[in-house]
């Protein structure tokens, strides 16, 4: 008995600690090789800064607030920022942000960033479809989120793509939780749940139904200690004309 005692402790033991770790993850889990293929590392000359998303073979989706950092490149083809071959995976960048922008807070944080020679897409880079105007985002719908931000407040990023799901917030409710909230915006997680993004995530993509729909934009006070308040993130589907002009070809870059 004494030996089958000691086995069921060490089973509710491991079950606990399974359970409490799970729980304190903010950032969800590891992202397998084979999924997610559209993210993109938007870094400086000292590396990550920012994530983003592969839409077409020469265009990346991104946060504007990301130019404070001074992006000069992004990185495309990996979910372990320690495993890059700059010959093949990173690629020199030119920057188109959002003619309204002038802060987060204030709204219009999207940025696009043209890279200097077109993506070979295979089985390790793909791009991501933009939501359409017409696609409903419907409350407590599930949606998820990734990138390589830190685990927790104050924290560093992290090596390997991270992603969590998160629910749609009821903009209205939002908006009492953010007064002052920007016109053009989704929230998702973060409010009632331990779930949702941190520094470093920014410019990464809201994903629904296998669409882009959001792209990260703030959390309250880089307080990444949930329950706290909505996450917030651009509407992409309020930028499509903007979108697709530069895509076309049609406005100059940075």
């Amino acid at each position: 008995m004494h030996g089958l005692h000691k086995f069921l402790l060490i089973h509710v033991l491991t079950c606990l600690r399974q359970n409490a770790l799970g729980s304190e993850i903010i950032n969800g889990k590891k992202v397998p090789d084979n999924l997610m293929l559209y993210m993109a590392s938007v870094q400086d000359n000292r590396g990550h800064i920012c994530g983003g998303f592969l839409i077409s073979e020469d265009f990346v989706v991104t946060a504007a607030h990301c130019d404070t950092s001074n992006p000069t490149s992004v990185v495309l083809g990996t979910h372990n920022l320690k495993k890059i071959n700059n010959d093949t995976m990173r690629y020199r960048v030119k920057k188109c942000k959002h003619p309204s922008y002038k802060n987060a807070q204030s709204g219009n944080d999207i940025m696009l960033l043209k890279l200097a020679q077109k993506v070979q897409l295979d089985n390790s880079v793909q791009k991501i479809q933009l939501s359409r105007s017409e696609v409903n985002i419907k409350e407590h719908m599930m949606c998820h989120v990734a990138g390589w931000g830190a685990t927790k407040s104050k924290g560093r990023v992290v090596d390997e793509l991270r992603e969590v799901s998160v629910s749609i917030i009821n903009l209205q409710f939002c908006e009492k939780e953010w007064p002052g909230l920007p016109a053009n915006v989704i929230c998702a997680g973060g409010y009632g749940t331990r779930k949702g993004f941190c520094q470093g995530d920014s410019g990464g993509p809201l994903v629904c139904n296998g669409m882009a729909v959001g792209v990260v934009s703030f959390n309250k006070n880089r307080n990444c200690a949930y329950p706290d308040v909505p996450n917030v993130y651009t509407d992409i589907s309020k930028y499509l004309p903007w979108i697709n002009t530069i895509v076309k070809g049609r406005k100059h870059y940075e």
